[in-house]
C-alpha cells in the first residue's frame, strides 16, 4: 500500500494477532464491538498525535456543519481517536465532474462520499481510490464483519483490491404506480386495492384522471420503464445498454433495438398527443420530487421507499394510494454500490478513516451526532423519533438531512424521522428480501471505456439528441424510432458491444 504511515509501536503486532479485545455493551448507545480505537492507543502507551481528517459530500453546506463536527471530534477524541474533521460540500450537480478533476491533478484528501450514479465507476477504474484489503479488517473490524454477513464487498472489489466501502441498506426500486387518491376519490375514481399492476392498467387510469382533471398537469414521466419491469430488463447503467434477466449468457444490447423501446415509445407519443404527460416534461429542471409534494403532477411511478415514505406534501389534505407493477416480474435489488464512502488513494491518514467509521457502525451517540447533529439545536427527539426543531423544516435545515449522508446510514442506528417511520428500514430490507428481488449478476462490474470512449462520446450525443424526445413523447411520428435505431448503428454500436460483452464476459468468468 503506498504512502501508509501509521504510528503505533511494535508491541500493537502482538496484540493484533492475539486478537481484539472486546468491548461489552454500556449504557451511552455503544454496541458490544470489537474496541479498535482504545486497543490501537493503549497498545502504543501514549496518546497520539491530532490529524485533520478531509472529508468531502454530495450537497450545500448546512449552517451549523462545522458545530456539529467539532463536536463529532470531541467525541472520538474521548473514545480515543484524536481527530478533527475539515468538512467539505460540492453540489450535486457538479460532483462527478468535480471529483474526477480532483483525482487527476492529484489532490489530497481523506474520505468522500460517491454512488453508482455518480463518479464511483470511474474513480474507481481510474485508481483514485486506495486499496483497503489490508487495512479494513485491521483497523475497521466490526464494518469488516458486517461486509462479511452481508456479502457485499465483491462488488466493491476491483482486480482484488476492496475500494470502496458501501452502504449496508438493502434496497430494491422495482415500481409502484403512485397516485394522488385525495382527488380521484373526489372524481369517484376507486381502483381496487392493488389492481394497478400492468401498463394497461395504468393507461386505463391515465384517461380517466385526466377526464375528470383536464387542467390540471397529469404525469411527468414516460412508460419505458414499465416495460423493462414487464420485460425483466435490467438497465447496466452504461450508455443506454442492458440485459435480461432471463438470459443466462448476459449478452450485452441497446435498449433502442428491444421490441419493448418502440412499444413504450407508442405509448408515450399517444400520452404526449392526448395531453397527459406534461408537454415541459423533457425540459422542466424542476425536481419531480418538490413538484409532486407541491401538487403539480397526480399519477407517478416509484420505489417502495417512496411510496412508504412521508411524502411531505405541502397541503396535508393529500393523500396518496399505490399499486405494486407487474408484482409476479423479477426485479434486481439496487446495489450495494449505490451509496459509498472511499479513501483516496493520496490519503496520509486511512487508518484513522477506518477507526471513525468502525466507530460508526457501533456508536448509537456518535451516529446521532454525525446523522442528526446536536440535539436542541440542530433536531429534537421525540418518541425516540429526531425530528427538526420548532419553526424548521426541510428547506431551513441547519444541519439535519444532509446531503451525501447516505453512505453512512446505519439501519441498527437510524430514528424515525420527517421522512421515515419506527422500522422503516427494516421494513424496505424485508421488501428487498422477497423471491422475485435477486442480486444483479453483474454487481460491482466496472465497465473500462478507453478503447471506446470516442464512440460513446458519439453514442451519449445521439441519446441527448433523439432518445429523449422519444422517451418523452415528443415525436412527429414513431419512424423516428426507426432513425434512432439506424443512427446509433452508424455511431459505431458494434464495436461498444463487442468491447462491453468482453468485459462481461471476463467478469462474470472471474465469478465462477
Amino acid at each position: 500500500m503506498k504512502n501508509i504511515q501509521v504510528k503505533v509501536s511494535l508491541i500493537l503486532s502482538s496484540v493484533l494477532m492475539s486478537g481484539m479485545l472486546l468491548a461489552a455493551c454500556t449504557n451511552n448507545g455503544t454496541i458490544s464491538s470489537i474496541n479498535t480505537s482504545e486497543t490501537l492507543q493503549s497498545a502504543a502507551g501514549s496518546k497520539e498525535q491530532e490529524v485533520s481528517l478531509k472529508f468531502y459530500f454530495a450537497g450545500d453546506r448546512k449552517a451549523a456543519t462545522d458545530e456539529v463536527w467539532s463536536a463529532v471530534s470531541n467525541h472520538v477524541k474521548s473514545k480515543g481517536l484524536n481527530v478533527k474533521f475539515d468538512i467539505n460540500f460540492i453540489p450535486l450537480g457538479d460532483f462527478k465532474e468535480k471529483m474526477l478533476v480532483m483525482a487527476a491533478a492529484g489532490d489530497t484528501w481523506d474520505m468522500n462520499f460517491d454512488g453508482s450514479w455518480l463518479s464511483y465507476n470511474l474513480m474507481a477504474a481510474k485508481d483514485a481510490y486506495m486499496g483497503l484489503n489490508e487495512l479494513l479488517p485491521k483497523y475497521a473490524p466490526n464494518l469488516y464483519k458486517k461486509y462479511q454477513d452481508q456479502g457485499t464487498l465483491a462488488a466493491a472489489t476491483v482486480q482484488g483490491q476492496i475500494v470502496g466501502l458501501p452502504w449496508t441498506m438493502r434496497m430494491n426500486q422495482r415500481q409502484f404506480a403512485l397516485w394522488r387518491s385525495d382527488m380521484t376519490e373526489i372524481a369517484n375514481i376507486n381502483p381496487a386495492p392493488n389492481s394497478i399492476k400492468t401498463i394497461e392498467d395504468v393507461d386505463h387510469l391515465l384517461y380517466q384522471i385526466k377526464q375528470a382533471y383536464p387542467n390540471e398537469k397529469i404525469v411527468r414521466v414516460g412508460s419505458r420503464v414499465i416495460y423493462q419491469l414487464r420485460d425483466e430488463w435490467v438497465d447496466l447503467g452504461f450508455h443506454k445498454l442492458g440485459f435480461y434477466l432471463n438470459d443466462p449468457k448476459v449478452t450485452i444490447k441497446p435498449v433502442e433495438q428491444q421490441p419493448f423501446y418502440k412499444e413504450a415509445a407508442a405509448m408515450t407519443k399517444k400520452w404526449y398527443d392526448d395531453g397527459i404527460i406534461n408537454r415541459d416534461a423533457m425540459i422542466d429542471k424542476e425536481d419531480g420530487a418538490i413538484q409532486w409534494r407541491n401538487g403539480k403532477s397526480l399519477i407517478g411511478w416509484s420505489s417502495h421507499e417512496w411510496v412508504k415514505a412521508n411524502q411531505g406534501f405541502a397541503d396535508p389534505s393529500y393523500k396518496i394510494q399505490s399499486s405494486l407493477l407487474y408484482p409476479d416480474k423479477k426485479y434486481v435489488n439496487r446495489t450495494a454500490l449505490a451509496n459509498v464512502v472511499a479513501i483516496n488513494k493520496n490519503s496520509r491518514n486511512p487508518d484513522r478513516v477506518l477507526r471513525f467509521l468502525d466507530m460508526l457502525e457501533t456508536d448509537q451517540t456518535l451516529y446521532d451526532l454525525v446523522q442528526y447533529g446536536i440535539e436542541g439545536k440542530t433536531y429534537e427527539i421525540k418518541n425516540e423519533g429526531a425530528e427538526y426543531p420548532e419553526g424548521m423544516k426541510n428547506t431551513t435545515s441547519n444541519y439535519m438531512e444532509w446531503g451525501g449522508q447516505w453512505a453512512l446510514w446505519k439501519p441498527q442506528f437510524m430514528r424515525p424521522d420527517p421522512s421515515y417511520d419506527k422500522d422503516f428500514w427494516t421494513k424496505e430490507a424485508e421488501f428487498a428480501s422477497q423471491p422475485n428481488n435477486i442480486n444483479s449478476p453483474l454487481d460491482g462490474l466496472f465497465i473500462i471505456e478507453d478503447k471506446i470512449k470516442n464512440l460513446l462520446a458519439k453514442r451519449d450525443q445521439a441519446v441527448t439528441e433523439f432518445d429523449r424526445p422519444i422517451e418523452y413523447g415528443n415525436i412527429k411520428s414513431l419512424d423516428a424510432v426507426d432513425s434512432y435505431i439506424e443512427k446509433q448503428k452508424a455511431n459505431g454500436l458494434d464495436e461498444i458491444i463487442e468491447e462491453v460483452q468482453k468485459q462481461v464476459d471476463v467478469f462474470l468468468a472471474a465469478k465462477k
